[in-house]
């Protein structure tokens, strides 16, 4: 399986290793990679989340509202033209509706450049990367949706790189990041875009780190990526992060600007008991200053921050069941939302993991109760029930 996190169009790329996995013998073609000589190799794969989600009172005429919906369709590139210089090209496509046509692919949803990183891999305590990637940030917003513990993860305030794009897409933007392990202590720093135009006129940067240490067993995952449970795969394991971003001018408007700063405390312990099951436990403590004034929440181009502190506890149990299919995991998640003005909101999922090859094919069912959402303000407090799927090849 390949994963996510790893100036031709990017379909003559696709049909041209389709080609070549024809050309060539069939030695070289295992597990999606394409082998163009020693070093020098191309991998392919995909990701897909879909879910049922029915919704209390949120339907426009006030009933209740049932949803089949496409959540995320990813496809993986990732490669290397030798040992030292690396590549991937990922993409995302939310709601995309399949027509009968080839033409009709990608009606009603739009496809996005997900990551496009050149990467210099010199040695496991230091690496760059640039172009469009991941933002060095807290465990949830480096897990992605494909590498977290619960279904639904992003109900906290979000950072600059996941609200609507006007400072990045889906956790990324363009920039350069610098990582690499010393040990047991993990180091991640780069410098972005963040937000462009608005209140940033000045063009200033956004400056993003994280600092992790893994008190006992290593995480292993790619680059400075992270997952919120390995299912007991790498034992015990207990790391703190700590993660900041600050950007000049990075919220408001272009007449009323204000600077930006979060840090973000995040802990992840899981522990394999002697019966082989599994006991995970994720935390996260957030702080976001967003120095907005009033002139400038009340403009409607405003790149409005969070301005508040937030958390989350999460707590899971995989039951060992090696003579079964799959593994089932329970989990309970609260969120909380605390704004230096405006109104508290919380949120509570109960659900069920079926695990059936870790993070690459699994299903999920989950209750949520709350009005906490990803922006930080408080929304309708509504009950919801989410049947959802996942596979990654």
């Amino acid at each position: 399986m390949i994963n996510e996190r790893s100036k031709r169009p990017v379909w003559r790329l696709v049909a041209g290793a389709a080609l070549a996995s024809v050309l060539i013998t069939p030695s070289v073609w295992a597990g999606g990679t394409i082998e163009f000589g020693e070093n020098s190799s191309v991998t392919i794969g995909a990701g897909l989340r879909t879910a049922y989600t029915s919704m209390e009172d949120s339907a426009g005429s006030g009933d209740d509202s049932s949803d089949f919906d496409l959540q995320s369709l990813r496809l993986y590139m990732n490669g290397q033209l030798n040992e030292l210089v690396k590549f991937t090209f990922n993409t995302e496509c939310k709601g995309c509706v399949f027509g009968q046509d080839a033409g009709d692919i990608g009606n009603g949803g739009e496809v996005d450049v997900l990551d496009a990183i050149v990467q210099f891999e010199f040695s496991p305590e230091f690496n760059v990367w640039a172009g469009r990637m991941l933002t060095p940030a807290d465990r949830i917003e480096l897990n992605g949706p494909y590498y977290g513990l619960n279904w639904n993860q992003f109900t906290v305030p979000l950072l600059p790189s996941d609200q609507l794009g006007q400072a990045g897409l889906l956790g990324r933007d363009d920039g350069v990041t610098v990582w690499g392990n010393l040990g047991k202590f993990q180091y991640a720093v780069g410098a972005f875009d963040g937000v462009e135009g608005g209140p940033n006129q000045d063009d200033n940067v956004l400056f993003s780190a994280r600092f992790a240490y893994n008190f006992l067993n290593m995480e292993s995952n790619p680059g400075y990526y992270t997952s919120s449970t390995y299912f007991g795969a790498l034992g015990d394991i207990f790391t703190l992060g700590l993660s900041m971003q600050s950007q000049s001018d990075g919220t408001g408007t272009a007449t009323e600007a204000g600077d930006f700063d979060a840090i973000i405390l995040d802990a992840l312990f899981e522990k394999v008991l002697g019966n082989n099951d599994v006991l995970t436990i994720e935390g996260e403590l957030k702080s976001m200053n967003a120095d907005l004034t009033a002139a400038a929440i009340a403009d409607p181009t405003c790149f409005c921050l969070f301005d508040g502190d937030s958390s989350f506890f999460t707590a899971a149990y995989l039951i060992n069941t090696p003579d079964t299919f799959g593994r089932w995991q329970p989990y309970l998640r609260y969120t909380n939302t605390e704004p230096d003005s405006g109104l508290d909101s919380d949120l509570t999922e109960i659900g069920l993991n079926y695990i059936i090859d870790s993070h690459n094919l699994r299903l999920n069912i989950n209750w949520s109760s709350g009005d906490a959402s990803l922006t930080g303000k408080r929304g309708p407090d509504i009950d919801g029930l989410s049947i959802g799927y996942q596979i990654q090849l």
